[in-house]
């Protein structure tokens, strides 16, 4: 029996399809064409002999054989990364993914100086679900908000943050002292692509899909929209550090706070990782007024 041949590159391209839940928002973010894209799954689905997505109107979903086929492809993604990495003989390195306006800036500078020989580096997850690049070893920890998916990760909870209503100056309820859940239930709202169905849901104010949603392609999309007078978005403060001007931030009351929280892979013994924690979990007043502080 001949064993299928796998192509890393479209190993990656099909993780990205099942993350993104679209062909259209992975090709954009693969920087290739759709069509291509499309081509390069449909190899791959006959290389294994089964339909990895089912194409609905939403975009892509797994198929049972996707979603039982996705951990492993994020292991052999791993896999060749730690290859690369032990053939080239790269000294040790932590890579940090955090979330829309969080500030990890202190809690880096902080381990670069206890750890200076090794690399630190950061990176951006947008709209991501902080859990895949974690299992996936493109990251070795991230910052992020919960709630998300965290089988098979330790979290450690670093500090609250409330949720707010963020419109822009000239809405008519602008001048609100504060909004209840039921005040702007009927307000159209953004419907960020890819979050899972708890964040969805907390982000939503209950709800996983609002009728009011409105699709956005990403978070500048958002605040875009929210300057032009379009949406309102539920967001935290530190989440607004990017928007504009003209943006209100109004409390709002009746919701629990949005928990801040630095996660690793379960079981991690790295010391660096261990450093990293250790950072975070000493610097979380630090951390709250890095990502507040931008903002007036």
């Amino acid at each position: 029996m001949n064993e299928p041949d796998l192509d890393l590159r479209v190993i990656r391209y099909f993780v990205c399809v099942a993350e993104l839940e679209g062909f259209g928002r992975a090709a954009a973010e693969l920087h290739v064409s759709q069509p291509s894209l499309s081509r390069q799954i449909r190899g791959l689905e006959r290389e294994l002999g089964r339909r990895l997505f089912d194409r609905v109107p939403a975009g892509a979903r797994l198929t049972p054989a996707g979603a039982a086929f996705l951990p492993h492809a994020r292991g052999l993604l791993r896999s060749a990364r730690t290859a690369i990495a032990a053939a080239a003989g790269q000294p040790e390195g932590l890579t940090v993914g955090y979330s829309p306006g969080l500030d990890i800036a202190p809690v880096v500078r902080e381990l670069r100086v206890r750890c200076p020989e090794a690399e630190i580096r950061t990176t951006y997850l947008g709209w991501r679900r902080p859990a895949e690049p974690l299992l996936a070893a493109e990251v070795d920890a991230v910052v992020a908000r919960l709630p998300f998916e965290a089988d098979g990760l330790d979290v450690d909870e670093l500090y609250h943050e409330p949720r707010v209503v963020a419109m822009h100056r000239g809405h008519p309820l602008a001048d609100r002292l504060y909004f209840t859940a039921e005040d702007i239930a009927d307000l159209p709202r953004p419907n960020p692509p890819g979050l899972e169905e708890a964040s969805r849901t907390f982000w939503g104010l209950g709800s996983a899909t609002s009728a009011s949603a409105t699709a956005m392609a990403g978070l500048d999309d958002t605040w875009q929209r929210v300057s032009l007078g379009d949406i309102v978005a539920i967001v935290s403060p530190s989440h607004a550090r990017l928007a504009g001007p003209d943006t209100v931030l109004i409390p709002l009351r009746g919701v629990p706070p949005a928990r801040v929280v630095v996660a690793v892979r379960a079981g991690d013994r790295s010391p660096l990782v261990a450093q990293f924690r250790d950072c975070a979990r000493a610097m979380t007043s630090q951390l709250a007024d890095a990502s507040r502080g931008t903002r007036s």
